[in-house]
């Protein structure tokens, strides 16, 4: 499983940085793109950093060649989304004898509705499979909670709309000077921008805004809600259709990790870092780190208590110096309660009875500002 996000930059000396699609919504800020590669059960494997200029599809090549040439894999299966895995990246896949399970995007759905190679009732089973042309597969399902979405999301625009509607009409009754033209102007624009144009039709009549609805155009508009078709190469025998479902929504697992490490526990921003092989090192600590908390929390999914409780819980641990008379002095961490060493028995950690210190500085995020050698 392999997907990419971007973490934006304060500054503008990193040796990868660059201006791009930010999805961090940090406009005016350069970036870095950072790509992760997960295996099925959606643990990190690999993590790559690349200038913030490049496009998703752009990384994938670099993956195939690191799967084949370093991890030595011949047989392997990619799953990406439908804006990672495209046409050049298919044919790379070939090229190399490994399989691919992405999805199509809806323009490409209409297209095969169109040609006949999908049919609209497939849709309404729980989980359909149409077996194309040159050993392609798609396999169609309709999600009915995200169908129930869409159109509470739609119904949502036209009583905005509506209510702009209702707002014109008021003004143009209170302000006999005012043009109806242009606030039918005002009225279509917004329309445009919430994308429901068209199957909404304005009129104006003496001085009075109307909105009605085109049936037809709104039942073609509904048609696909809910509705999203996967692609892959991989024949039947290989992977059935729900295993082939079931690998695709796993790319959450992938999305998941993006979060925790950019919001949650790790924080891959801010880099204080220029140097390109520095940046790679910054990420790839992250990963491990992250590797870490999958760790605990699988660990600790027994207790009722996330990751960051447990680790907060941890943090009451001290270290106590023991000075016994005619003997060397050693450190030693008191017996922790019982809800501290149910987390660190879950976890397979011991504590030693006694160590001496080995003068290591550790500098924490807090102290990092105060120690930090001035330019």
């Amino acid at each position: 499983m392999y997907d990419v996000t971007s973490s934006y930059l304060e500054g503008t000396h990193n040796e990868l940085a660059a201006f791009g699609y930010n999805r961090d919504g940090k406009k005016g800020k350069c970036q870095i793109v950072i790509g992760l590669l997960c295996d099925e059960g959606g643990h990190p494997v690999s993590i790559e950093v690349f200038p913030g200029n490049t496009q998703d599809p752009q990384t994938f090549a670099a993956q195939i060649h690191k799967v084949k040439a370093r991890f030595g894999v011949h047989e392997i299966t990619f799953v990406g989304d439908r804006g990672m895995i495209k046409g050049q990246q298919i044919e790379d896949l070939a090229q190399q004898g490994l399989h691919y399970i992405t999805a199509i995007t809806k323009p490409q759905i209409e297209k095969l509705l169109r040609t006949g190679t999908l049919q609209m009732d497939l849709f309404d089973q729980e989980l359909a499979e149409v077996l194309a042309d040159e050993g392609i597969r798609y396999v169609l399902r309709r999600n009915p909670v995200r169908a129930q979405e869409v159109r509470d999301t739609r119904q949502a625009k036209l009583a905005t709309l509506q209510a702009h509607v209702a707002k014109q009409n008021q003004y143009l009754t209170a302000h006999p000077r005012a043009t109806a033209q242009g606030a039918l102007q005002k009225l279509v624009g917004r329309a445009e921008k919430l994308r429901i144009a068209d199957w909404v039709e304005l009129t104006v009549t003496e001085r009075v805004l109307t909105l009605t609805l085109k049936e037809d155009a709104q039942q073609e508009a509904a048609k696909l809600d809910g509705c999203y078709v996967l692609k892959t190469d991989l024949t039947p025998a290989q992977a059935p259709k729900e295993l082939v479902h079931d690998r695709y929504k796993d790319l959450a697992s992938v999305e998941q990790a993006f979060r925790t490490c950019k919001t949650a526990h790790l924080e891959v921003r801010p880099l204080f870092l220029r140097r390109e092989a520095r940046t790679r090192a910054h990420a790839l600590v992250v990963m491990l780190a992250y590797q870490i908390i999958r760790y605990l929390a699988s660990c600790w999914s027994a207790f009722d208590v996330t990751v960051a409780e447990g680790l907060h819980a941890l943090t009451t641990l001290c270290l106590v110096e023991v000075a016994p008379k005619n003997a060397p002095s050693y450190h030693c961490i008191p017996t922790p309660r019982d809800a501290i060493a149910r987390l660190l028995h879950s976890a397979d950690i011991t504590l030693p009875k006694a160590f001496s210190l080995s003068g290591v500085r550790v500098s924490t995020r807090k102290k990092l500002q105060s120690e930090r050698i001035p330019q």
